[in-house]
């Protein structure tokens, strides 16, 4: 198990959340091996390299690539996301994204004029 794979308690939750009953699923690979496949995914989305740059460990890279889109096309992202944001909320474990974007320093506010000076360049006052 690589460092950003499911533990075996997250591949339980998660388990139970995707739509993977055998009458459902029709063909393709069995259900036993959708564990890789997520962590395919996950760390696609981690890393953000191309589909074709998956390691080989999680299966094939278009298997991965069709179920990640099928899945979203069906909307079992965003349900799996509420539902988690439910269980999660419960728990009371919280997350919060830390992003910070920084400006330019003329940016910052406060009036800025450009002058033409004698050398024809503009400077600011």
């Amino acid at each position: 198990m690589s460092r950003g794979d499911l533990t075996e308690a997250e591949w339980r939750v998660l388990k139970a959340l995707l739509p993977i009953e055998p009458e459902n699923r029709g063909r393709g690979r069995p259900p036993e091996q959708n564990r890789s496949i997520i962590n395919g995914i996950l760390w696609r989305l981690r890393c953000g390299a191309p589909w074709r740059d998956v390691p080989p460990k999680y299966g094939s890279w278009n298997t991965i690539y069709r179920r990640f889109r099928r899945w979203s096309e069906a909307g079992v992202w965003e349900t799996l996301a509420v539902t988690l944001a439910e269980i999660m909320a419960d728990s009371g474990h919280y997350s919060i994204d830390s992003t910070t974007v920084r400006a330019h320093v003329s940016a910052a506010g406060g009036n800025v004029w450009l002058a033409p000076s004698a050398s024809g360049l503009f400077l600011t006052i």
